[in-house]
């Protein structure tokens, strides 16, 4: 969330970066100005009835308490305290509009972020490895998965209907192996501190991150078993959240950052509106797994903490021996809640094109501030608020995906990456293991 003292003492700058967005990031700006407006001149109102009723209580105080001025004064003193009752209740109503406003505005983007409405518009920061070349017409994995039998959706549909999946012997050895490769290499050689949260979460977890309000639509919502439970709990659409979450409410300490998580869950969205995209194969499914990195840092670390970070993401593909490359998004292209972020998109044969397999983003303050993540610089300081940053250390699914497609052989076998042969017990995935 932005700070609304920023928002409104730099209305015209903040319209000028969220313009670079979209128009409709703008629009909430003119009813921000407005709802500000009305907050300073209920917030006068109420400071000028406090001070009318101090002056009241102390020149009542000098009275003999039998006197008609007496019950004048406390009477003009009942008065007053009601009335500053309802102008703080105003003041209070007011503050709540101005959140609930702030809650749907997009982060700003980060001056580095270049210009631009669509992902045509993202710059090509650097490619790693070489395009696969065959010399037969390479498949597409669900045609791969599927004659090699380790990939079902038919039987996927009949359990849970369209954008499931189903994977049997070597598929689900590979899904096993890559969370297990992928968590061992982040923990073990870039020192994350591995963490396995809970997969339900509370709707304030997903307003600390930015999910909720704006795209409520794009989650799967449970209904209370409880009917003593005050809230809601939704299926999480990345461990982003529920990690992100572990130091909301809380100050740390400056000796703790940076502090870094990787986590493996599942993840569920419903992908509202993405009908038409990618609907074949395991591109874009309602459930798949994901092994999350999130840091915590100080505000001035944050841009070499995004490099770092990216750098993670880049390792597993390079010891996967993936050709992939990494792009900046434009500002019209980020995310909700990020200032600052590079795709990670790997070559995918089959289908001759590029897909993100990872997105890696600073937010700057913006989640820290929703909920409430906070640092002490130094003993006795006042707290100020933390930096976070994530991205996906992989995508699992759209892993085995580049696996399959770019490593597929024109008997139809495919060869398993060197990194991953301990895991899976196999150099070879063929029909029937």
């Amino acid at each position: 969330m932005l700070d609304l003292r920023l928002v409104i003492d730099n209305l015209e700058e903040v319209r000028k970066g969220l313009a670079r967005r979209n128009p409709e990031a703008v629009a909430p700006l003119e009813a921000i100005a407005e709802l500000a407006a009305a907050r300073r001149e209920a917030i006068v109102a109420a400071e000028s009835h406090a001070a009318r009723r101090n002056a009241a209580n102390q020149e009542m105080s000098k009275l003999p308490k039998q006197s008609p001025e007496f019950a004048q004064r406390r009477d003009e003193l009942k008065s007053l305290s009601s009335e500053l009752k309802e102008l703080e209740h105003k003041r209070d109503e007011i503050e709540a509009r101005i959140q609930q406003v702030l809650l749907g505005v997009p982060n700003l983007p980060d001056p580095s972020t270049p210009d631009g409405s669509t992902s045509e518009d993202n710059p090509v920061v650097h490619t790693w490895g070489e395009v696969p070349k065959f010399s037969f017409e390479p498949k597409a994995h669900w045609d791969i998965g599927v004659n090699l039998g380790i990939l079902d959706f038919e039987r996927a549909s009949k359990l849970s209907g369209p954008r499931f999946s189903v994977l049997f012997g070597a598929g689900a050895r590979m899904e096993r192996a890559l969370i297990s490769f992928m968590l061992d290499l982040h923990t073990r050689e870039h020192g994350y501190r591995e963490v396995l949260p809970p997969f339900l979460v509370k709707d304030t977890a997903l307003r600390g991150t930015g999910q909720l309000p704006k795209f409520e639509q794009d989650l799967f919502k449970t209904s209370k078993a409880d009917p003593d439970k005050t809230y809601d709990l939704y299926l999480i659409p990345t461990a982003e959240v529920p990690v992100t979450n572990l130091h909301a409410d809380e100050v740390l300490e400056a000796e703790q950052l940076p502090i870094a998580y990787a986590a493996y869950t599942p993840c569920f969205r419903s992908e509202a509106g993405s009908y038409g995209k990618d609907v074949r194969g395991l591109i874009r499914q309602h459930q798949f797994d994901k092994v999350e990195l999130v840091r915590f840092c100080a505000p001035e670390d944050s841009a070499a903490q995004l490099e770092l970070l990216t750098s993670h993401a880049e390792k597993v593909l390079q010891k996967l021996g993936l050709h992939y490359r990494v792009v900046q998004l434009c500002a019209g292209d980020i995310g909700f809640s990020a200032a600052k972020t590079y795709d990670l998109e790997v070559w995918l044969p089959g289908l001759s094109a590029y897909r993100e397999i990872s997105s890696c983003s600073s937010f700057g303050d913006f989640q820290a501030r929703r909920a409430a993540i906070r640092f002490r610089p130094g003993k006795g300081q006042k707290p100020r608020l933390a930096h976070t940053l994530n991205g996906s250390g992989l995508a699992v699914g759209r892993t085995l995906v580049a696996i399959l497609e770019q490593y597929q052989q024109a008997d139809g076998s495919v060869t398993v990456p060197e990194a991953l042969r301990t895991y899976m017990g196999t150099d070879v995935i063929r029909p029937g293991n």
